[in-house]
């Protein structure tokens, strides 16, 4: 799930195969699901711009569409052999990156939906998440071989040495908004925090979650991280310093995996079979809970004028 660029909308992604858009301030959906994939909508990501939506499937494929328009734009994406875990728009929205259980990291062309140069192919694991640095030189991938690996966007070249300290899976990265940093979820139940530039672990893993951590976010301010995990929480953490700030957000007993901040910082949203909305200073859950997919919510995320939610199952 991710909110828009401005805030006013969010995104989610089910595994009831479709991908839905919910209005931000009054939670509810905005038109019809959109409807195309053939298997479980795995990823959603807004475009820079707000004027894009694209969702990567267990069906291979990623599609391409115009959240105001609510219809699918130009053909699926296609070219991987397996599942796509997890997509992103690069921070001057012409490229898209995916990863799939193929093992391979593809870019392409986000307005032709052509692939861009060849596909990066990944040495002994499955791509689980990916992001871009801010300023759109580098990409990160997390592996179920519990290492991350830094590429160089243009290239195509792996850019220094594997990210090794957890002891699992890594299933989701991000950079900080400065780019200074890289923080990293996993099956590990910790979140670790490195240098973006040197590789080197910072500090140590902040422990907390007892399962799973699937999801971790960066306040856009970068003061904070926030992390989802199977646990049913969501965590608030100082990015300098690694200590919680304040009491676990009680999601509910079902496994949180995905989160996000509202554009301006002012609210955090949480993925389960629900989503659900909370006041990033106080913590306190804001409205009710925002139901609609007949299963399992996948992803979600804010329109850009965070206005309205987009989901996908």
């Amino acid at each position: 799930m991710r909110y828009s660029p401005d805030g006013r909308h969010i995104v989610t992604a089910s595994l009831d195969d479709t991908v839905r858009i919910w209005d931000a301030e009054t939670g509810l959906v905005v038109g019809e699901p959109l409807k195309g994939h053939t298997r479980e909508v795995t990823a959603v990501a807004y475009s820079p711009d707000g004027r894009r939506v694209i969702s990567g499937s267990e069906d291979k494929t990623i599609r391409i569409w115009d959240p105001e328009a609510l219809a699918a734009v130009g053909k699926p994406l296609r070219g991987h052999t397996a599942a796509v875990w997890t997509i992103a728009y690069s921070p001057d929205g012409r490229h898209i990156i995916s990863g799939s259980s193929d093992k391979t990291i593809r870019t392409w062309d986000a307005e032709t939906g052509d692939p861009v140069g060849e596909p990066l192919k990944v040495q002994g694991g499955t791509p689980q998440t990916v992001a871009y640095s801010p300023d759109g030189r580098r990409i990160a991938s997390g592996c179920d071989d519990k290492v991350i690996r830094i590429w160089d966007a243009e290239t195509g070249v792996a850019v220094g040495k594997p990210l090794e300290g957890h002891t699992e899976e890594v299933l989701s990265v991000a950079y900080s908004p400065d780019g200074r940093h890289i923080s990293s979820g996993s099956r590990d139940t910790t979140v670790r925090i490195w240098d973006a530039d040197t590789g080197a672990a910072v500090g140590r893993p902040l422990g907390g979650h007892t399962r799973e951590v699937p999801s971790v976010v960066y306040s856009p301010d970068g003061r904070y991280i926030i992390s989802g995990s199977h646990d049913g929480s969501v965590r608030i953490w100082d990015a300098e310093t690694g200590v919680a700030v304040g009491k676990p957000l009680v999601a509910g007993p079902s496994c949180v995996s995905s989160v996000a901040y509202s554009p301006d910082g002012r609210y955090i949203i949480s993925r389960t079979n629900v989503i659900r909305v909370w006041d990033a200073n106080t913590g306190a859950a804001v409205g009710v809970p925002t139901e609609g997919h007949s299963d399992g919510v996948w992803s979600v995320a804010y329109s850009p004028d965070g206005r309205h939610v987009i989901s996908g199952h």
